[in-house]
């Protein structure tokens, strides 16, 4: 079986173990916000940025495929989120915007999602430094 492994990367000596060890086929990993919202996003205080920058930067460099994805809320994300975002990640493999949709699963509840329209504004943004940028979560 192809073993994918879904992360938000914050144990980047697991990952790259996991990779080094040749256990994982491919990886997604959660982009949250920009470097300077992470802490906001994620609702953790003084979260060490650094650790998120290790994993990231291990996944560029191509050990395995891999793909990042952000789930984008209208509360959380604007057009500089993405600009930074490309900045950040810019040349990587593939890149995801996942629409928010509220469901009775979710923790905390209030977020709205953003149009296909607006989505593609940020595909664009995204697309000058990221040569595969997906939408998912529009029906």
């Amino acid at each position: 079986y192809a073993v994918k492994l879904d992360t938000n990367g914050y144990r980047p000596e697991v990952l790259k173990d996991l990779v080094q060890k040749g256990l994982l086929d491919m990886v997604a990993m959660d982009i949250k916000a920009d470097k300077d919202d992470y802490s906001m996003v994620t609702g953790k205080e003084n979260l060490d940025i650094s650790i998120i920058e290790e994993s990231v930067s291990f996944l560029l460099e191509g050990h395995v495929p891999y793909e990042f994805r952000t789930t984008v809320a209208k509360e959380l994300h604007t057009e500089e989120t993405f600009a930074n975002i490309s900045e950040w990640i810019g040349g990587c493999q593939a890149y995801y915007l996942q629409n928010y949709k509220e469901s009775d699963g979710v923790i905390l509840k209030g977020f709205q999602g953003f149009s296909i329209e607006e989505l593609k504004g940020f595909q664009k943004i995204l697309e000058k430094r990221i040569g595969h940028v997906g939408i998912r979560g529009i029906d």
